[in-house]
This record gives structure tokens, sequence and C-alpha cells, in this order.
């Protein structure tokens, strides 16, 4: 199998797609797209990638050649329905995987985002900005918390890419200044979700290019026995 080309770089949007490959077994050759340094803008990779936003994969075992695939949901769906794995069995379930990976791009991620950069990175402390989004976010993860009350996983009983979706934004809870004191459930499944070896891996990949490190929660605070 011809490895699939991955256009990378780390961060949560970035994890997704490197996670789904370790889950799925995939054999992948990792392709840098420096976001600090404007790599997105290179006239090759929008052809990959036409809004300049990275993940983006190119299957050469694709279902008639070669195909690219941009938008992080894009691949996740591409590659589970590749494989067969990781989105449920029949389109009930389908359906429950699909309401859950919309609802992380749709929500949590540019809300979470939007925390991040008016925390973060904003060149102007606007508070209106900053508690808009922290309490969006915190919202969202009330709504992820009731939900994994009823479920181990988000879409039901059976990790999916809908986890895989999740799990990256919501691991840097603390980053957007959030609490999991109120939501032992989303603690639960953070836990559980990062157990999995092909999450640490996928995680993990090029870890030492990312510049925040803000993030080392991950193995140290809320997972020390993974230290």
């Amino acid at each position: 199998m011809t490895p699939i080309d991955l256009y990378y770089w780390p961060t949560p949007n970035g994890w997704k797609a490197s996670i789904a490959l370790e889950e799925f077994g995939l054999p992948y050759e990792v392709h840098q797209i420096n976001i600090g340094k404007g790599d997105q803008f290179a006239p090759d990779f929008l052809r990959i990638a036409p809004n300049n936003r990275m993940p983006a994969i190119v299957d050469h075992d694709g279902p008639d050649g070669a195909i690219s695939v941009f938008e992080s949901g894009a691949i996740l769906q591409y590659l589970a329905r590749k494989t067969g794995m990781f989105y449920g069995q029949g389109e009930r379930e389908h359906v429950g995987v699909e309401e859950w990976l919309m609802w992380q791009m749709g929500g949590v991620g540019p809300m979470a985002g939007q925390t991040h950069h008016f925390l973060k990175y904003a060149p102007e402390d606007i508070a209106y900005a900053k508690d808009r989004y922290r309490s969006e976010t915190a919202r969202l993860y009330g709504v992820l918390d009731r939900r994994l009350a009823e479920n181990e996983y988000v879409a039901g009983d059976t990790y999916t890419i809908a986890d895989m979706a999740i799990w990256p934004w919501a691991s840097l809870w603390q980053g957007q200044e959030q609490t999991l004191d109120d939501k032992p459930n989303l603690a639960r499944w953070l836990k559980t979700v990062w157990a999995r070896p092909a999450v640490r891996r996928g995680r993990g990949l090029l870890a030492d290019l990312r510049g925040d490190r803000s993030d080392t929660w991950v193995v140290r605070d809320l997972f020390p026995d993974h230290v």
C-alpha cells in the first residue's frame, strides 16, 4: 500500500488527521505545513487545500486513482469509509457519528479556537470577546459532559471518528480557561481516549515543533500515571 501523504502541523485540527491515520493503521508520510511561516499559502499546497488550511491528505490508492481531501472532518469521513472502521454500523449509527462530528466542526472547533485566540494571541485585550468565547466553549463542554453521562463515547458505546474529532480540542481545556470540576464525565472520557496508544502517537507527531507548551497538562497534570 502506498503511504498516504499527510500535510500537517501539530495543532488540534492537525491531530485529528494524525490520530485517525494511527487508529486506522494506515501508512503515511508527513509533509510539514508550518503555519507560522506561511507554508499554507504555497501554490502547491493550495492545489490540494484551496482554503489554505491544514490538514490535508493525498491518498494514492483512492477509489479510482489518487485523491486529495482537505478539511479535517472530510478526511475523517473519507478514511472511515475507506477502511470500514470507526463509523458505526448501519444508517442509524452513521447518523449519530455524523451529528457529533458536525457538532465539533461547527461548534467546538470554531468556538474553542476563538477562545484560544482572544485569551492568548489577540493584539488587544478585548474583555467582551474573551467572555463571549470562553462562555460558549463552557456551554459546549457542558453539552458534551451531559452526553457522556449517558454514553461511554460521544456517539454511543463505541469509539468513532467523532471522538477523534472532538478530543484534540477538548484536551486543551486548560488553555481555554475551562474547568472539569463540574464535568466528571468529560474528564473520564478525556482519560479514556488518551489511554489509546494510537491517540498518543498521533498527538505526539512533531510535538517538538509546537511552540506553545501550555498543553503539557496532557501528560503531567490530569494523567500523571502516563508520565
